[in-house]
């Protein structure tokens, strides 16, 4: 088994590491992350204007009026349905930083290439009219949300390397000595600005005259829609499960890899999940974001929270116990590292086998019920990965998730059980000998 291990760890790790250092990979998991604490603030506002409580809307229609909800949808439309434009932002800013290039007139640069893309027509249907009309000078939110997602991270790439080029090649306005800095940047940012811009132009000129009329429309039908139906699947989500907690077993972080290939796909269906619920209408998939967060990793990676209450109270090793007691405050909160490194679990071939097979029964144990009905499917409302259990299954899928991950959190501990008695039994085994041998000294 350790020569096993030791080959993996020789083979993957080389493999492992150069996708944690890619600068794309990377860049688009921290534009993310940028956008992340204003689209859940958006989804709360949501939760708030259509809480599934009986008499609810009644309530407040009585209190404040008919337009109550007008209050909790306006924060609502200005994060999570313009969410595109945070990203694009927060790729281009994260990208320049690894290029030492401006981030900020560089991300602003890419914003102004996304809004180049995005056509500036809408449909409009006036009040008693049977048919809409296309009206001109404004920006389709559509595209400005998770539709747009996958060309606001290729403009943004696309952007940051345009710049990257020009400033290369010195093709920038110097000014002289003794010029505020603030003034030197501006104009420096002034020549790859515009050649971003031209070509930015260019290319959405191009897509004029192809079927698709956009490259918004020409992204969405050959890539986002096959891709985001690929991640909705129950085969890629085991795969996306098992990469994600084998990476942790040689000690990298699993979550930042898987998320930075999962996650644009992962929020792009809980938004569609989150615009269903909006409308009333029946949500469309089961696996969002939201799934992985709150029934794949229950505990953190691996779902331990189940690991770590067996190891606080049903371990007798005093090193086990100890570190189940470090560990079940984190761990209520989904942070895991303590068990992960103190337990330990990186690179113990014992407790692999558990960290990598739990989530996945788990997985699939959620799909079925999901299929079934049993469980409500999430809503897309989009709450931090901290949230503890319970709470956020109560949150995204009512008290059907609430329920449900209880009983997550049983399966798991049992799974984990025989994993535990095992490694307790030797490190027990160890204490006894190390207090034998101190008696003798």
């Amino acid at each position: 088994m350790s020569k096993f291990t030791d080959s993996l760890e020789e083979k993957l790790m080389p493999i492992a590491g150069k996708i944690a250092e890619n600068r794309y990979l990377a860049s688009i998991r921290d534009g993310f992350m940028l956008a992340v604490p204003l689209i859940t603030i958006g989804a709360v506002f949501l939760l708030l204007a259509n809480l599934p409580i009986p008499g609810y809307s009644d309530f407040m229609a009585k209190a404040f009026g008919p337009n109550w909800n007008t209050f909790f949808m306006r924060p609502f439309e200005a994060t999570m349905s313009v969410m595109s434009i945070f990203v694009v932002f927060g790729i281009a800013y994260s990208l320049a930083g690894h290029y030492k290039i401006d981030g900020l007139s560089t991300a602003a640069a890419a914003l102004a290439a996304f809004l180049i893309f995005t056509p500036y027509i809408v449909n409009y249907t006036p009040e008693g009219a049977k048919k809409a009309i296309e009206v001109s000078g404004g920006i389709p939110v559509d595209w400005m949300g998770s539709k747009g997602l996958f060309v606001g991270m290729l403009t943004a790439i696309l952007t940051v390397e345009i710049v990257r080029f020009v400033v290369k090649k010195g093709w920038v306005i110097k000014m002289p000595k003794g010029v505020p800095p603030a003034v030197e940047k501006a104009f420096s940012a002034l020549i790859p600005a515009a050649i971003v811009a031209v070509i930015v132009d260019i290319i959405r000129l191009i897509f004029t005259w192809t079927p698709y009329g956009t490259i918004h429309q020409f992204i969405y039908t050959v890539l986002q829609t096959p891709l985001t139906r690929l991640g909705d699947t129950l085969p890629a989500t085991l795969l996306a499960s098992f990469l994600e907690q084998f990476f942790w077993s040689f000690g990298i972080h699993g979550a930042n890899l898987v998320g930075s290939v999962m996650g644009p796909i992962w929020l792009a269906l809980a938004a569609e999940n989150l615009q269903a619920f909006q409308a009333g209408h029946a949500l469309p998939h089961i696996i969002t974001q939201q799934f992985h967060d709150m029934y794949m990793l229950l505990g953190g990676s691996g779902s331990t929270l189940g690991l770590v209450l067996g190891m606080l109270f049903f371990s007798k090793s005093k090193q086990v116990k100890s570190v189940g007691k470090l560990a079940i405050a984190p761990g209520i909160f989904n942070i895991n590292e303590p068990v992960i490194f103190g337990m330990p679990i990186v690179l113990n071939p014992i407790m692999i086998i558990p960290f990598i097979l739990t989530p996945l029964v788990l997985t699939i144990l959620t799909y079925i019920v999901m299929i079934l009905g049993l469980v409500a499917r999430p809503s897309g409302v989009i709450i931090p990965w901290t949230t503890p259990p319970v709470i956020g299954g109560l949150l995204v899928s009512g008290i059907s998730g609430a329920i449900w991950q209880l009983i997550e959190l049983v399966i798991s501990f049992f799974i984990y059980l025989p994993f535990l008695r095992i490694v307790d039994r030797q490190y027990l085994e160890q204490e006894q000998a190390m207090a034998v041998e101190s008696q003798k000294v």
